[in-house]
């Protein structure tokens, strides 16, 4: 495994088998609904970093740039 982790794009950094275990292993709900416990804690712990209400995770850089472009006309 390469000792540089690529964050370039989603898809260049492969899993490792310790990662994929935690996947395997994690506990899951649908995340649209407000079900998934991972997302949600991932989701308070940033808002709590940044020091805002609420946060939203997005799963691709081309989901957070679609909704960063709508949001800049919404202000």
């Amino acid at each position: 495994m390469p000792s540089i982790i690529d964050l370039c794009s989603d898809t260049v950094t492969r899993p490792a088998p310790e990662m994929r275990a935690a996947m395997a292993a994690a506990e899951v709900g649908d995340d649209v609904y407000g079900e998934d416990p991972t997302v949600n804690l991932l989701e308070r712990y940033a808002a709590d970093v940044f020091g805002r209400e609420a946060a939203l995770f997005v799963p691709t850089g081309t989901m957070g740039n679609q909704i960063a472009i709508r949001l800049r006309f919404v202000w």
